[in-house]
């Protein structure tokens, strides 16, 4: 479909709490193919929530089998509307970015291993598991849903943010 313009804080629709979706339609099919071309298009991205793109609806996608800690451990391309992690387990603390917070990475602690429910596009309810870096990247999706950044979970801003270097 498109690639959009990613959103950067401290643009406001990043703290506000997408709707969940009522119904899949065309429109929101073309929102989860926009976020597809967004995240592949930044061509290091593991994912992308629809706030990111102005669009506050609960809707995001991950793929991590392109990245180098998620290529051994992963589902592939994740389609993801109405997403809701149902179980968590584990703890497991690693550096995050995000295209939205483009000049920091910060060191965050979520759940090693999740639970999500989903409704792919097609309007089949899934139930995955998902570990490692891949439960990190959903947690991360799912969050921005919620109107969190990854800055409003790392635990230090003084000893766990860090300035991106310049390319």
């Amino acid at each position: 479909m498109a690639v959009r313009t990613i959103r950067v804080y401290p643009d406001a629709i990043l703290k506000q709490v997408a709707e969940p979706v009522a119904e899949i339609d065309e429109s929101v099919i073309g929102v989860v193919k926009d976020l597809v071309d967004t995240m592949l298009d930044a061509g290091h991205s593991v994912g992308v929530a629809a706030p990111q793109i102005g669009v506050l609806q609960r809707i995001v996608v991950v793929d991590v089998s392109r990245s180098k800690l998620g290529k051994e451990n992963n589902h592939g391309l994740l389609e993801m509307i109405n997403p809701e992690v149902i179980e968590r387990s584990g703890s497991k603390m690693m550096r995050e970015g995000c295209m939205s917070v483009p000049d920091y990475t910060g060191n965050v602690t979520r759940a090693e291993q999740i639970i999500v429910e989903f409704t792919n596009p097609g309007g089949q309810l899934r139930v995955i598991e998902a570990s490692g870096f891949e439960a990190v990247a959903i947690q991360h999706e799912i969050d921005h849903l919620d109107g969190l950044l990854f800055l409003d979970r790392v635990s230090s801003l003084k000893t766990d943010l860090y300035r991106r270097k310049s390319k």
